[in-house]
């Protein structure tokens, strides 16, 4: 390996472990205020939480925008690692199938009518 290879790699080690420190920092901060504000309960099950698999339960950012930390906690909900990936996954969803996000009005996805006439024939008119 040539010494410029290696010096490159290392810095790109370098600026991936810092990435990674950086976010645990800020997530560390947000994931705390929201453990003091409320119940170790996921806001989607119910499932409560308590000693080691609190590390189970997650904070989700309503808005899906991880820099939105309000002090009173109004983008954040505590959601279980399952439900957390439920959330996130119906929204990915939603985008790859162009249709609309959860919860909201959804056109028909056909407008074929296959069974159109069918009273008219059965009945013998034409």
């Amino acid at each position: 390996m040539s010494p410029d290879k290696k010096t490159n790699d290392d810095g790109l080690r370098e600026i991936t472990a810092e990435a990674r420190r950086n976010r645990e920092r800020r997530e560390k901060s947000y994931r705390e205020q929201a453990l003091k504000m409320y119940p170790w309960v996921c806001g989607r099950c119910g499932r409560e939480f308590k000693g080691k698999k609190l590390r189970e339960l997650t904070v989700h950012h309503k808005d899906h925008d991880h820099d939105n930390n309000p002090p009173d906690g109004s983008n954040w909900e505590l959601l279980c690692l399952y439900c957390h990936d439920n959330e996130h996954s119906r929204y990915a969803d939603a985008a790859w199938y162009d249709g609309p996000t959860p919860g909201g009005e959804q056109s028909p996805t056909s407008t074929y009518k296959p069974f159109a006439g069918l009273d008219d024939l059965l009945k013998g008119k034409k």
